[in-house]
C-alpha cells in the first residue's frame, strides 16, 4: 500500500508533479494532516479509527455534528500547482438527504479570501458547491439531480475528482464518471448553467475531508487511502 505520506520523486521533481498518498496504517500523523474547522467548531471530531478500513486496519473517522459550527475536517495543503486529482476511499454512515452538507472543502484563492471549493450533497445526490456565490454543479433542477448519483452508505466507495487550470470539472464514482459533476470550458452542458455563469477557475490551496452541515445534520465518514496528484490514479 501506499506508504506515509510519500511523496513520490519529490526530490527530483518540481512540487507541480509531486504525489502525496496516504493509508494511516502508520497512524494519525497530525503535523502532516491537520483538522480544520474554520469559524468555529462545536462537536465535531476527528480520530483514527482501528475498527474499519477500506486497506490494512486504519482509516480516519470523521464524526460530525449538526449546524455549521459542528463542522470539523483533516487534510493536506500540499496540493499541485497545476491540474489537482484526487482520491479517496470513502464510507459513510447515513445517507445524503435534501439538505445542504458538504464533506470536501477547499480554500479557493480564485474565489477570494476565506472562501471554499465544496463537494458534498443536497437533494440526495453529490454536487460541488462554490461558496462565493453559491453556484451548484449540478443545477438542482430534476434534470440535474437525475444527472448526478447518490454516495452508497456503509461499504467503501472510490470517489475521485479532477480540477483543471481551465476550469474543468471532472468526478468519477467507482472508476463511473458523474455526467452532472462534469464542467468543462466552452463545452455546453444542460445542467451546469449556474455554475458556468462564472469565468471562477478554481485554485485550491489545501485540501480537507470532513462533515459539514448547513442545517441539523449529521454524519460519521470514513476516509482511506488517500491521493492528491498532478495526474489521475483510478481507483486500483
Amino acid at each position: 500500500m501506499f506508504p506515509q505520506i510519500a511523496l513520490l520523486a519529490f526530490a527530483l521533481l518540481p512540487f507541480s508533479l509531486a504525489q502525496v498518498s496516504e493509508d494511516f496504517e502508520n497512524g494519525w500523523d497530525q503535523t502532516a494532516w491537520p483538522t480544520y474547522a474554520a469559524d468555529c467548531n462545536q462537536g465535531g471530531k476527528v480520530t483514527l479509527d482501528t475498527t474499519t478500513a477500506h486497506s490494512g486496519k486504519n482509516s480516519m473517522k470523521v464524526a460530525g455534528a449538526g449546524g455549521y459550527c459542528g463542522h470539523i475536517f483533516f487534510g493536506t495543503p500540499k496540493v499541485p500547482s497545476g491540474d489537482v486529482y484526487v482520491r479517496t476511499w470513502i464510507k459513510a454512515s447515513k445517507a445524503l438527504t435534501d439538505a445542504h452538507v458538504s464533506f470536501i472543502t477547499m480554500p479557493d484563492s480564485a474565489q477570494g479570501n476565506k472562501k471554499h471549493l465544496r463537494i458534498g450533497g443536497q437533494s440526495k445526490i453529490l454536487m460541488f458547491n462554490r461558496e462565493s456565490d453559491d453556484a451548484t454543479l449540478p443545477d438542482l433542477s430534476p434534470n440535474g439531480i437525475a444527472a448526478s448519483t447518490a454516495l452508497p452508505t456503509g461499504s467503501w466507495q472510490c470517489f475521485e475528482y479532477h480540477l483543471g487550470t481551465d476550469g474543468t470539472v471532472e468526478t468519477w464514482l467507482n472508476d463511473k464518471a458523474i455526467a452532472g459533476l462534469t464542467s468543462k470550458p466552452g463545452v455546453a452542458n444542460s445542467n451546469a448553467a449556474q455554475w458556468q455563469r462564472s469565468s471562477i477557475k478554481p485554485k485550491v490551496t489545501a485540501i480537507y475531508f470532513g462533515w459539514e452541515s448547513y442545517g441539523g445534520d449529521v454524519n460519521t465518514m470514513n476516509y482511506d487511502d488517500i491521493v492528491v496528484s498532478s495526474t489521475r490514479v483510478g481507483c486500483t
